[in-house]
């Protein structure tokens, strides 16, 4: 994340910290962010990060990433925001996680258009694309009809 900032800053981008009090007490905060704001948990962390963003896109990563990108794109399938959900899939880092959400479909426990959703770019001019191209798909669930 320290690298994406630093590359966001050095081309006049603008970059927003958000951090548990428990990381700045291990000293993990990024020391050369012109914003930082620190809240009291990881639930509240995420919370945040979604207010504040316009899209969501996993680099490669670890288990934080996926968790991260997988409840961000949930709870776009809840109708909890209509923002773009996408893989940067570098080097075909993501391809292996790709072929177990195809298979989640085909075993039909996600929708095809859910999955169609998701975005899988390739590079920065295909996540820009992606997300000016964005339409969001209908709730998962919607309530009765009154």
């Amino acid at each position: 994340m320290g690298v994406v900032a630093d590359a966001a800053l050095a081309a006049g981008g603008e970059v927003v910290g958000v951090i548990p009090q428990h990381l700045v007490d291990d000293e993990l905060a990024h020391p050369g962010l012109p914003r930082i704001e620190v809240v009291q948990t990881m639930h509240e962390r995420k919370a945040r990060m979604a207010e504040l963003a316009d899209a969501f896109v996993a680099l490669p990563g670890a288990a934080g990433t996926l968790e991260e990108l997988f409840e961000a794109w949930t709870w776009g399938m809840l109708g909890l925001h209509a923002k773009p959900t996408a893989f940067l899939d570098v080097d075909g880092f993501w391809q292996p996680q790709l072929t177990q959400l195809r298979r989640m479909v085909d075993d039909g426990y996600l929708a095809a258009n859910r999955l169609e959703a998701l975005g899988v770019v390739h590079d920065a001019a295909g996540l820009l694309a992606f997300v000016g191209d964005y339409e969001h798909p209908a709730r998962k669930w919607t309530p009765p009809a009154a």
